[in-house]
C-alpha cells in the first residue's frame, strides 16, 4: 500500500510534533524509526524490494535497514516455532554456493523452508557445469529458468553481480570473495540493535571495535557501509599492521562518526559497548605462509576481557572463529559469557533473511494469513515458553 503524498507530510508531522525537543532519547527511538520510514516514503526514496536483486548494502538507505529489520521483528514467531507459515509454497530458492559455507547456507535454506518454501542446492564449483567451461551468464540464464529466486555465494568479486545481470529472477549476494556479504552485515546489524536495545541504548551514539583482519573481511566492510548510515558512532578499528581497514571505507566513515585506529590489540578494546572480532581470511591471502604470519595474534579470553572490557560489553563474531590451537581469536573459555552473542548472531540470521525472502517475493502482509499452529514438539517453542 502506498501512502499519499500529503497523509506522509501529515504523519511525518505529527511524530515530529512528538519527539519534540528530546529526538534522540531513548525512549522516542521506535517514533524516530517511523519519522524516518514516513519522510522516506513521502520523499519517494525507499528502496523497492519487490522482485529485485540484493547485491550490496550500497543499494540501501537507513530506512531501507530499519524496515527489514521491522520485517525481521514480524518473523520471529515462526523463527521460534510458535506459528508455521505456507506463504512461499510452492516457490523454489537456489542456493549456488561455489566457495565453502555452513551458516549462510543452511541459514538462507532454513529461511526459505520457514516460509514454506522448497530449497535446491549447488555447492561446489565442481558439481555445476562451471567446472565445464560454462559462463556465468549461461549459468544464470538456465538455473533462472528452474528457480524463483537465488541465492549465490562466489570466491570473485563482482561476480554475483555479473550473475545477477543476466538471471531472470531475484539474485541474492550471500558473498562474493573479499568484497561484500550484505545479508551478514544486516545480521550482523540488526544483532546491534538488539543487544543494545537490552541495555536502554541504541544504534546510534554507541561504541564499537572491529578488531582482527580488517582488510580481507568482507562481513566487516559491508558492516562499516551500514554503520555509515547511522550516527555519531565511536569506531575502534584495531589490526595488525598490514590487516588495516581500506583506506576508502576509513575515509567514509570518518565523514560521519569517530574513528581511531590500534595495531595493539589491547589499546583498542577500552571504553566500547561491542566488541566485533573477525578470524584472519587465510583463504584471501597470496600464499599459507604469509597467512601464517597472522595467525594467533589478536586472542580474546575471559582474562583479557575482564582486565580491558567495560562490564556487559557485547562480544560478537561473525563466525566461523577459528578454533585451532595456533589461533583462537575467541578462547572457549568466553562461552559462558553472558556477552557473548555469536551465537544470537546466528539466530537471528535467519530473522533477516525470511525478511529478505518476504520482502523480494512480496509477501510481508501475506505471511501472518497463511499462518497456522505448531502441532508438534519443538524445544524452541519450550524454551521460549519456559
Amino acid at each position: 500500500m502506498t501512502l499519499p503524498e500529503n497523509r506522509c507530510k501529515k504523519l511525518w508531522r505529527f511524530t515530529q510534533l512528538k519527539l519534540g525537543n528530546h529526538p534522540n532519547d531513548t525512549s522516542n527511538y521506535e517514533l524516530t524509526r517511523l519519522a524516518s520510514i514516513i519522510l522516506k516514503i513521502s520523499q519517494g526514496t525507499l528502496l523497492d524490494f519487490v522482485g529485485n536483486h540484493i547485491i550490496s548494502v550500497n543499494q540501501f538507505e537507513r530506512a531501507d535497514v530499519e524496515r527489514i529489520f521491522s520485517v525481521a521483528d514480524a518473523m520471529r514467531p515462526y523463527a521460534m516455532r510458535e506459528r508455521i507459515t505456507r506463504v512461499l509454497e510452492g516457490a523454489i530458492v537456489s542456493n549456488m554456493f561455489f566457495e565453502p559455507s555452513t551458516r549462510t547456507r543452511v541459514s538462507f535454506g532454513s529461511a526459505f523452508n520457514l516460509l514454506g518454501g522448497e530449497v535446491r542446492e549447488t555447492t561446489e564449483v565442481k558439481a555445476s557445469s562451471l567446472a565445464k567451461g560454462e559462463s556465468l551468464y549461461d549459468t544464470a540464464r538456465v538455473l533462472s529458468g528452474y528457480s524463483d529466486v537465488i541465492v549465490m555465494r562466489h570466491p570473485e568479486s563482482g561476480s554475483v553481480a555479473e550473475f545477477a545481470e543476466a538471471s531472470r529472477v531475484p539474485v541474492i549476494n550471500g558473498g562474493d570473495g573479499p568484497n561484500e556479504h550484505p545479508s551478514q552485515a544486516l545480521l550482523d546489524l540488526y544483532t546491534m540493535r538488539e543487544e543494545l536495545r537490552n541495555k536502554g541504548r541504541n544504534i546510534d551514539g554507541f561504541g564499537i571495535a572491529l578488531i582482527g583482519d580488517l582488510k580481507f573481511g568482507r562481513a566487516v566492510h559491508s558492516l562499516c557501509k551500514l554503520l555509515g548510515l547511522f550516527e555519531n558512532i565511536r569506531l575502534h578499528l584495531v589490526s595488525p599492521p598490514g590487516l588495516e581497514l581500506p583506506e576508502e571505507i576509513v575515509a567514509e566513515l570518518k565523514q560521519r562518526h569517530e574513528v581511531e585506529s590500534f595495531n595493539a590489540l589491547e589499546d583498542g578494546l577500552h571504553d566500547v559497548d561491542i566488541l566485533y572480532v573477525t578470524r584472519t581470511q587465510e583463504e584471501r591471502f597470496p600464499s599459507q605462509e604469509e597467512a601464517n604470519r597472522y595467525r594467533g595474534l589478536f586472542r580474546i579470553n575471559q582474562s583479557i576481557y575482564t582486565e580491558h572490557c567495560k562490564p556487559n560489553t557485547v562480544i560478537m563474531h561473525p563466525l566461523p572463529r577459528d578454533s585451532r590451537a595456533q589461533a583462537q581469536e575467541l578462547d572457549d573459555d568466553l562461552n559462558q559469557n553472558p556477552n557473548l552473542a555469536i551465537f544470537r548472531q546466528t539466530d537471528n540470521g535467519v530473522l533477516v533473511r525470511m525478511a529478505l525472502f518476504a520482502l523480494v517475493l512480496d509477501v510481508v502482509d501475506e505471511a501472518h494469513n497463511h499462518a497456522q499452529p505448531v502441532t508438534w514438539h519443538t524445544a524452541k517453542r519450550h524454551h521460549q515458553l519456559g
